[in-house]
């Protein structure tokens, strides 16, 4: 398991969900949430939270069908994914499967009496929490990076 602190984000139509984890890999938190319609001011968000938390890489989550196809969900993340590539390098970015992060994220906090009225600001929070936890056990189980490496946009 290589040591560094992670960022990983739960990119959305109209919120991006920003999650850390401890230099030791243990644990993921939630960050933020991050405006998502303005992309500019949420790539300079993104530049912004990478430049203070300093982490080893980026961790972004890509939507994948139940059957693993990709769709035009993944596209989007697939360059929005690229674009903050070319904002936070030399940090790396890397593409990890998210499937069912957003719905186990809204049943834990539903199980835990977060209302959805209260519950939409937070919902992408957890959900990088997810992907993020998820991508720390595959990387501590198969003792290399979790996910595909991104190329910046150029």
């Amino acid at each position: 398991m290589r040591r560094g602190r992670r960022l990983a984000v739960d990119v959305g139509d109209a919120r991006i969900g920003v999650a850390s984890c401890d230099p030791d890999g243990i644990l993921a938190t939630p960050v933020e949430t991050v405006p998502g319609r303005d992309v500019p001011a949420a790539l300079r968000r993104l530049a912004a939270l990478v430049a203070e938390y300093e982490p080893i890489e980026l961790v972004v989550g890509l939507p994948r069908s139940l059957n693993g196809t990709e769709g035009p969900a993944a596209a989007k993340v697939r360059r929005f994914a690229s674009s903050v590539a070319k904002v936070i390098a030399p940090v790396p970015v890397r593409l990890v499967d998210e499937r069912m992060t957003t719905v186990s994220a809204t049943q834990g906090l539903r199980a835990s009496g977060v209302t959805a009225r209260k519950g939409r600001s937070v919902v992408d929070q957890a959900a990088a929490v997810i992907i993020l936890q998820s991508a720390l056990e595959t990387e501590r189980v198969s003792g290399t990076a979790p996910g595909e490496g991104v190329e910046a946009a150029t």
